[in-house]
């Protein structure tokens, strides 16, 4: 089962008695991988499981009197794309104009057995002055960004389910077009965790706000308060920049328009995506879609640049993530291969967002 089958049943838009049964299926396992979530959170509120902060020294400690150094942990309750990445590089910017020397703790979501990796080349291009330290386990990427780089704040990545390194922020990104998986845990959903786990956030960026209605904004900004009245709420959008080819050129949004595209993606969410596509105001000749984190062939490669070109579009244009791991374009093709760069743009909440960082890191920086 690929991905958009895997939507098309948990959001029960696959109909019949098979669907019906598999969905069933996929409930019982959720109500298990649940209770299995619920317990875990429990040992750590409770500290029977132990959180570590670390010292300027680069040691690692459960005492929170000690001075420790910052970490500011980006993360969400649901799988999939949710605006972490973009917000993550906006992280590094505000701290780079402080002249704060930070790292970034990143997995490298399938970057092993020689396959290019996504998240950990967008921001290392994007984020060229912060320690990039790529290790599944947090704390001993903490600890050798700290002992070997002398990095003053650390930005965990997708963090916000790894509770074993101490953060002292923990913003979750939530995407407005889809903000709770279906309401349901995985597998039957997409909730990685209860709603409910949203108490223990300090903040709650909502992204791709421009692609639902106020009404739905505001119904979303309610029941987030809900569950915690004191996080802090932010609206942002991924502002497209411009369009992106081989050797950094770059194709501006003005001249995007009436230009023919096929687009492709391998995201958690590539309606949005396209739909942030169709709003530039080119024709969009057709598209495809992969599974989130997919790694491409070259025959997927191939078969990209046939369809494109039997669709007469003029460029093939993806994410900067699925560009990254395609490598070099097809230079036999007319066709012009680039990716959408974006920026994370705040609509509201900025200056609350900054302050609550400002308020973490303040007298906690070494060397300032």
């Amino acid at each position: 089962m690929n991905q958009r089958e895997w939507h098309n049943l948990v959001s029960s838009k696959s109909a019949g008695l098979g669907a019906a049964v598999m969905r069933f299926a996929l409930g019982a396992a959720g109500v298990v991988y649940c209770v299995i979530i619920c317990i875990r959170n429990f040992l750590y509120n409770n500290d029977l499981s132990k959180s570590y902060a670390l010292t300027p020294a680069g040691l690692k400690t459960t005492d929170r009197s000690q001075a420790t150094i910052p970490v500011i942990s980006v993360g969400n309750i649901t799988v999939g794309g949710t605006g972490k990445t973009p917000m993550v590089i906006w992280l590094c910017e505000f701290l780079r104009a402080k002249q704060i020397k930070c790292a970034i703790l990143t997995r490298g979501y399938k970057a092993e057995n020689g396959n290019r990796s996504d998240e950990p080349a967008v921001l290392a291009r994007n984020c060229p002055e912060a320690a990039l330290i790529v290790n599944p386990d947090r704390l001993a990427g903490a600890i050798e960004a700290v002992k070997r780089q002398h990095c003053q704040v650390l930005i965990m990545d997708d963090g916000f389910q790894h509770r074993r390194l101490h953060r002292d922020i923990d913003i979750v990104t939530i995407d407005a077009t889809l903000p709770f998986g279906y309401g349901k845990m995985l597998p039957a959903g997409l909730l990685r965790e209860p709603v409910s786990s949203l108490k223990r956030a300090q903040a709650a960026v909502i992204t791709r706000s421009d692609l639902v209605s106020e009404e739905n904004l505001g119904k979303l900004s309610e029941r987030i308060n809900k569950v915690n009245p004191n996080i802090v709420i932010a609206r942002t959008i991924h502002a497209p920049v411009c369009a992106m080819t081989a050797g950094d050129k770059q194709i501006s949004l003005e001249k995007l328009k009436g230009k023919v595209v096929y687009a492709f993606c391998g995201i958690a969410n590539p309606e949005a995506f396209f739909e942030t596509i169709n709003r530039l105001g080119v024709k969009l000749a057709g598209t495809k879609i992969y599974d989130d984190h997919h790694n491409y062939t070259a025959a997927d490669v191939n078969a990209l640049y046939t369809e494109a070109a039997q669709s007469g579009a003029q460029i093939l244009l993806t994410t900067e993530k699925d560009y990254n791991k395609i490598g070099l374009p097809d230079t036999r093709s007319d066709l012009t291969l680039a990716y959408l760069a974006v920026k994370l743009r705040f609509v509201s909440g900025e200056d609350k967002t900054r302050q609550l960082i400002e308020r973490s890191i303040s007298g906690r920086i070494r060397g300032k």
